[in-house]
């Protein structure tokens, strides 16, 4: 009961940190949009990974890298995350190593301000529509071929509320590394459902959050359905081996 208290009391703590700090850096992401790219997603990624750092350490739950030497920064990745909070939204893309944006519910970006943000780091999908995930996928084809961008992709789709390590994989992520020739990298985002689980409403802990970089995964010669489960199985391992 007291646990509950705490977390409802460190939930609002963290909603006024949030809009505080959005308040500030919202500006200079704004203002992102009118710098020519890459320079101008470089000042974005950057200004959201010093936001993001800031935040965290706020709310006790700040956030160590792992993994960094399988990125090869001259490369450009399918990267896949384990999606189990809401909290992995604003994580995947100021903290991995490389410029990346994420696919993301169109819903999320109506947001006022925040809609700024999460627009400017994402690959809008509305997931009810066949044509906006059809434009979606060329969208995420055109973001590692023509922008040289990484491709940040949470493979089951919703947040894991099965407990297991992880929920079944959409194709979406293999078809695209395959379609573009581009090799995986499985990401292990850790910890953030034991501080913001998808079970609770208005619910917060701090508790230190990781992120691990796993080996990457070739795609040459394989099939979209050979390289899922490959991926699976690698993730499954790595994150069932810290629980």
């Amino acid at each position: 009961m007291i646990k509950k208290i705490f977390a409802r009391i460190w939930a609002l703590w963290g909603l006024v940190i949030f809009i505080a700090t959005l308040l500030i850096f919202v500006w200079p992401i704004a203002l992102s949009f009118f710098i020519k790219d890459p320079r101008g997603f470089m000042v974005f990624k950057n200004t959201s990974k010093f936001w993001m750092t800031i935040y965290l350490y706020a709310i006790g739950c700040p956030m160590r890298i792992k993994g960094k030497q399988h990125y090869d920064s001259s490369k450009q990745y399918v990267v896949t995350a384990n999606h189990s909070s809401f909290l992995d939204v604003p994580l995947l893309t100021p903290f991995f190593p490389g410029p990346n944006k994420t696919i993301a519910k169109k819903s999320m970006s109506r947001i006022p301000l925040f809609g700024w943000v999460y627009t400017r780091g994402s690959v809008l999908v509305d997931r009810k529509s066949d044509t906006s995930r059809k434009r979606s996928f060329d969208d995420m084809r055109k973001v590692l071929l023509q922008e040289k961008l990484n491709m940040a992709v949470y493979p089951e789709g919703t947040r894991n509320r099965t407990g297991q390590p992880l929920k079944s994989f959409y194709d979406g992520a293999f078809k695209l590394a395959v379609d573009t020739q581009k090799d995986i990298i499985p990401v292990i985002i850790r910890n953030t459902a034991k501080a913001l689980p998808p079970s609770q409403f208005f619910y917060l802990l701090p508790i230190p959050l990781e992120m691990e970089l796993l080996q990457p995964i070739a795609v040459a010669g394989k099939t979209a359905d050979a390289v899922k489960a490959e991926v699976y199985d690698v993730m499954w391992k790595a994150i069932a081996a810290h629980a």
